[in-house]
């Protein structure tokens, strides 16, 4: 990370003919397990990644925001007081979470910087939160506001909700803004307490990119999360993480069959996250594998939302040698899958998975050691 740090650096001093007053960076994340959860108010277990997106800047006398973007060669603004969504553009999220923040009652003042991240775009790593957590420390850092990591994760799920229009759950952005390195964030999504907890002894995690990509905002995500609305109607509840395994089992014919099996997975996989963070406070890498690999398996079946490509990179990962564990990763369709394995055995796991899915798909899949 320091690379892109120096890198928007050097490029605003070059821009600017100063030095920049603040740099900040927001990181991306992996989810370990817990995937279509946190919209249901339920419980998930992301971790932060060695990817961000850095921001070089400084504060301006207007109003003005401005930002050279050296991923997409170009540069992009608008005005503070006067601004409007106008189409599907990186600047939105930038956007976005500025008017989160004004709707909350934050003066802002304008800054204008260079950005660059190494987030895969697309790959359910994160990359819009990485982005508009970085924007909102350049806002408070320029504004003179405090930094509190849930309040500024709140605002930035509601500048995607509601500015950009992906209705998603609060876990991206919260570890995101929370989150430490070499450790997973577990998350109560609905009283958003967190609790860092360490990676098992002894093993690495391996972010297995499959290099295939999906639109979030046009796929099937907000309808799983309206049949999830439906299943906790029926159940009489404000949301599935009400719903223990017990009344589901008992009550679960009721359901429609589709509703039935989105339910399960949401439920599920709620207990399997707890177990998971039981697994890490006693370092059983064993079974949180065993867990990773149950939640794949929800994801696939009951839930729908994986893909070919998904199933086949899960599938070559759980066969390899020192692979504890493997599942897709992020809301699916397309994207990452996210493996546990042994410290000793990543190097050759990387390159036997990488081969085996090329092998399958025809397709070069980008492997990142974390």
């Amino acid at each position: 990370m320091s690379s892109l740090r120096e890198l928007v650096t050097s490029t605003f001093e070059s821009k600017f003919g100063e030095r920049p007053s603040h740099v900040v960076y927001s990181p991306g994340r992996v989810n370990l397990i817990g995937d279509h959860t946190d919209y249901n108010d339920g419980f998930v277990l992301p971790m932060v990644i060695d990817r961000a997106v850095w921001i070089a800047l400084r504060p301006t006398t207007d109003e003005q925001v401005r930002i050279h973007s050296l991923d997409y060669e170009e540069t992009a603004g608008f005005d503070l007081i006067h601004f409007q969504y106008e189409s599907k553009h990186w600047l939105e999220y930038v956007k976005g979470v500025a008017h989160a923040l004004q709707q909350a009652g934050y003066a802002l003042h304008g800054w204008e910087g260079v950005m660059a991240g190494n987030v895969p775009r697309g790959a359910g790593l994160s990359s819009s939160a990485a982005l508009e957590l970085a924007t909102a420390r350049a806002f408070t850092a320029v504004s003179s506001l405090e930094w509190n990591a849930t309040a500024m994760a709140k605002l930035a799920q509601k500048a995607e909700n509601e500015w950009v229009g992906m209705n998603c759950g609060i876990m991206d952005q919260m570890v995101s803004a929370a989150g430490l390195l070499h450790h997973a964030l577990f998350i109560d999504c609905r009283s958003l307490e967190t609790e860092l907890v360490p990676l098992p002894g002894g093993t690495a995690v391996v972010i297995l990119d499959t290099n295939t990509r999906r639109g979030l905002v046009d796929s099937a995500y907000n309808e799983r999360r309206q049949q999830c609305e439906t299943a906790a109607a029926y159940f009489g509840v404000p949301a599935l993480r009400d719903v223990s395994l017990a009344e589901f089992e008992a009550r679960a014919e009721g359901l429609d069959p589709l509703i039935r099996q989105r339910a399960r997975h949401v439920i599920t996989e709620n207990k399997r996250v707890l177990t998971a963070v039981q697994a890490m406070r006693h370092s059983d890498a064993r079974l949180l594998g065993q867990l990773m690999n149950a939640s794949h398996a929800s994801l696939r079946d009951d839930y729908e939302v994986s893909s070919h490509e998904l199933n086949e990179i899960a599938a070559i990962a759980q066969a390899q040698s020192g692979c504890l564990g493997a599942r897709m990763t992020g809301a699916g369709f397309g994207g990452c899958a996210v493996a546990l394995v042994a410290a000793g055995a990543v190097e050759v796991f990387a390159q036997k998975a990488s081969t085996a899915y090329e092998a399958a798909t025809n397709i070069t899949p980008h492997i990142y050691i974390s």
